[in-house]
């Protein structure tokens, strides 16, 4: 599967800001960056994924987006006797995640994917997940609306996402982190400038307010979005519509 879509003057591919093959380059280090860069938050913010979840023995999990399988080895963990099917469009991320499997017994299964286009048949997940991932997908709708599409009735859709926090006391400080710390120090230990790209996506990112009307307009119900350490992370979870939650 190819990410690039043009070509520079010299010939030499372009990759789209967010694909598979960006990822791709910063794979070696995406674990150590984030745990770096979010000063270990980013577990604490897993744990409550997948309490969202609410998920149980012999359940089905889909996590898209699923990089290194951080999340979806967390669930799997917590949640013993629950499936997990990985989906993300980085071959060498999904390598890496790989590497990390060997304790779950087979519960866990990573495999290359598009989320605007799942090879996966209707109905067919208890619970969908996805963390840090949905800001990356180019038509977040459609997205949203396979997640929809692949949820069995009254499954919860999780999604952590991070954000720029407009107001409050912590905002002016949680801004700094974001558009300065963050592409310097990921800068500085990758050796690439793709971690500038984080930077750029967040501040891009829609508000809540806009985010949820999204998942509502994809066709969530019940929709709620919970920010997480003064707003620099957001919590959404919606609900396939049928059956009760």
């Amino acid at each position: 599967m190819s990410d690039t879509s043009a070509t520079s003057p010299d010939g030499a591919a372009l990759v789209r800001p967010g694909s598979g093959a960006f990822f791709d380059a910063i794979a070696p280090r995406y674990d150590l960056l984030n745990r770096i860069l979010s000063l270990g938050i980013d577990r604490g913010w897993r744990r409550k994924t997948v309490r969202a979840l609410a998920v149980g023995p012999g359940m089905r999990v889909l996590d898209l987006a699923t990089g290194t399988a951080d999340l979806a080895i967390e669930i799997a963990e917590r949640c013993p006797g629950v499936e997990v099917l990985g989906i993300d469009p980085s071959p060498r991320m999904l390598e890496f995640g790989r590497q990390k499997l060997h304790h779950l017994d087979g519960r866990v299964r990573l495999e290359e994917g598009d989320a605007q286009a799942l090879p996966l048949p209707d109905a067919g997940f208890d619970a969908i997940s996805i963390s840090f991932g949905i800001r990356n997908v180019p038509d977040r709708l459609q997205g949203l609306r396979e997640m929809v599409r692949v949820g069995k009735p009254g499954a919860r859709v999780a999604v952590l996402e991070l954000g720029e926090p407009k107001s409050g006391l912590m905002g002016p400080l949680a801004r700094f982190h974001i558009r300065v710390v963050v592409p310097w120090i990921g800068a500085l230990l990758s050796g690439a400038r793709e971690y500038r790209y984080l930077q750029t996506s967040i501040a891009a990112f829609p508000s809540p307010e806009q985010f949820v009307a999204l998942m509502e307009q994809a066709g969530l119900v019940d929709v709620k979005a919970e920010p997480l350490t003064f707003g620099v992370c957001h919590l959404y979870v919606g609900r396939v519509p049928g059956a009760s939650a």
